[in-house]
Formats: structure tokens, C-alpha cells, sequence
């Protein structure tokens, strides 16, 4: 199995994402120990915003190519200002690409090409912005991702969200445990 592991986090060793990410891949590689892990921190090495020529650029090429290799996709995605990192969205605008990982049909509809991989998203949020949440509507990360991965053919994103870590530290202590105890479960219940 070949796993690719984004991570997007500005906080570094502080960032809940990325110690979510981490366990998931622990969970992962231990119950495939051969896996084939390719890591891409778009924090430390972010890549820059799309232009018309970075559609060829060696960089793009290859974060298209290692999208397209891997069977599983671990992505560390924090809610930031209601959405995702500047980083993600730049990668994942190296990734929607027509003719690649979604064509368009002879009626002018969307049909994605990808939908033989799992993806796993790990999202980590200071506020409360789940279902029964009154701040529902300003969730925008989540969502976005769920609707871009639909997009390319990959309709059963799993989520991991640690949710209310700015509201008090027990909440923080909750969300994490409660995270992590949802990472467990992950390789007994693939999507």
C-alpha cells in the first residue's frame, strides 16, 4: 500500500492535526507494516499559489503523480479562519486537474477518476462547528473538503476532527482523547 501524508499545520510540535496525522499512520503502517509512506509538510515547504504555468512545473507534476500512486491519502487540515490552510488549497489545486483526476462528460457533467482511494482527513478546530452546532454555517473546512474529494470520485472522506480546543483546557483534553480513541477505529473499519 502506498499512503501519502499531507500535513498543513503552521503550529508545528503544538499542532493537533499533525499528532492526529501521526497516529493515524501508526495505525496504518502497523497494520501494513510494507506500506510505502510519501510525506509532504505544505507548512515547511509550501507550494505557491497557482498560475497557468505552474500547471507544468516539475512541482506540480509530482504532487499530482504522488496523489495519483497513493491508495491512501492521511491530510492534517486545521480550521483556519472557517476554512483550510492557503498550503492545502494550493495543493489541492495541483490535484483537481481535468483529464486527470476528473473529466468532464459529453454533457458538460462532472465525472471523477479517483474513486479507488481512501482518504482520511484529520481536522482540528478552536471552536465548536459540528452538526448540532449554532456556528454550523461558518464551517467551511470540513465541507470543502468532503465536496472536493466528491468532485474527483471519492465520496466516503473520513473525518477525524478534535473539535472546541480554544474553549477550555478539559474541553481540549476531551476532543483529543476522543480523537484519538476515533483513530483507533480506523483500520478495524476502512470506508
Amino acid at each position: 500500500m502506498t499512503i501519502l501524508h499531507i500535513d498543513t499545520a503552521i503550529t508545528g510540535e503544538h499542532s493537533v492535526s499533525r499528532g492526529l496525522t501521526a497516529a493515524i499512520l501508526r495505525e496504518l503502517t502497523a497494520a501494513d507494516p510494507g506500506a510505502q509512506v510519501i510525506y509532504r509538510d505544505l507548512a515547511a515547504d509550501p507550494l505557491p499559489h497557482l498560475t497557468l504555468p505552474a500547471f507544468a512545473e516539475a512541482d506540480s507534476l509530482a504532487v499530482l503523480a504522488d496523489f495519483k500512486a497513493a491508495e491512501t491519502v492521511v491530510i492534517g487540515a486545521p480550521m483556519y479562519n472557517f476554512s483550510v490552510p492557503s498550503q492545502l488549497k494550493a495543493w489541492l489545486d495541483r490535484i483537481l486537474v481535468a483529464g486527470q483526476t476528473f473529466r468532464y462528460t459529453e454533457t458538460g457533467a462532472a465525472e471523477g477518476l479517483m474513486g479507488g482511494k481512501r482518504v482520511i482527513v484529520a481536522v482540528a478546530r478552536g471552536g465548536l462547528y459540528g452538526e448540532a452546532s449554532t456556528q454550523r454555517s461558518f464551517e467551511h473546512a470540513e465541507r470543502y473538503l468532503a465536496d472536493v474529494f466528491a468532485f474527483i470520485g471519492i465520496s466516503n472522506v473520513e473525518f477525524v476532527i478534535a473539535e472546541g480546543l480554544k474553549v477550555s483546557d478539559d474541553m481540549r483534553e476531551a476532543a483529543i482523547q476522543a480523537a484519538h480513541a476515533r483513530v483507533s477505529g480506523l483500520v478495524a473499519e476502512p470506508a
